[in-house]
Formats: structure tokens, sequence, C-alpha cells
């Protein structure tokens, strides 16, 4: 079943993508969702107009994410965490409290848009994570976990 997306997908696409799916994914979960629409010939020609007319108007979101990327690299973050014997923590450190962390020096991004490597954090030290801010624009963002001073 082809579809086209009206919204980005975690490890599907992103929107305006047309992909192809199976049918149950598409008709039970996607469309109900509003996540995508059926992909007519009709359709994908609306599809490809529009992007047409988009292109010029994408290149300032680029630049924009691009001065973001930018102003992040330049970021060095601790994150402090109640921890236990050694290095280990009390509870993690996920998505969410670097999402917070990150709003807290100035850059407000969503969670759904960082992926930490490894998923959750269960112990003090470096570690790294990915943060898309555009389909194009994809910034490493090294972080530290630190124990929290008693």
């Amino acid at each position: 079943m082809e579809l086209i997306l009206k919204e980005d997908v975690q490890n599907l696409g992103f929107k305006d993508d047309v992909v192809s799916v199976k049918n149950g994914y598409g008709r039970n979960y996607l469309i109900p969702n509003g996540l995508a629409a059926m992909a007519t010939v009709s359709a994908k020609k609306v599809l490809a107009e529009n992007l047409k007319q988009r292109a010029h108007k994408e290149k300032k979101v680029v630049d924009a994410a691009s001065k973001v990327a930018d102003a992040l690299k330049g970021l060095e973050l601790k994150i402090a965490a109640k921890t236990g014997a050694g290095d280990k923590l009390f509870g993690s450190v996920t998505v969410s409290d670097l999402a917070e962390a990150i709003a807290k020096e100035g850059h407000d991004i969503d969670k759904k848009f960082i992926n930490i490597q490894g998923g959750s954090v269960k112990r003090t030290g470096p570690y790294n994570a990915q943060i898309r801010l555009h389909r194009e624009v994809v910034v490493d963002f090294p972080f530290e976990v630190v124990a929290e001073k008693k």
C-alpha cells in the first residue's frame, strides 16, 4: 500500500514522503491517526506541485536549523543526577531530561527529535545523543552525566 505521509513518522519517513507499507499498518494506524493519506495518482500530482512551490521556502528553514545546530555544537552540557554506590544512578537520564536541560540553555527542542544512543543513561560519564532539527540537519550532541553534589 502506497501512502503519502502528512507528518514525520519515526523509522518510516518524513512529511510528504511517498512510502510503501503493509496494508494493516496503513489502514489501522497511519490513516486513522492522520499521519498519512492514500497515494492516488491525483494526490501524487498535487504533492509534486506543492513540493516544487515549497522548495525555496525550505532553504530558509534548513538555514535556521543549521544555525541552531552550530549553537548546539558549541554547548557543553552536564546533567546532575543522584547516584548510589560507584557511578550507578538512582533511576536514569532520559530524552525528557536532556530536552529539559537543553531548554534551560535557551534552545527549545522537542524530545521526540532527540535520540540517546543506547536508550536511557544509567551511569555517570560522557554520552552522545542525536538531535534531528530537520530532515537534512542532524547533530551529534555530546553530554555528560555527573553525580549530584550532596
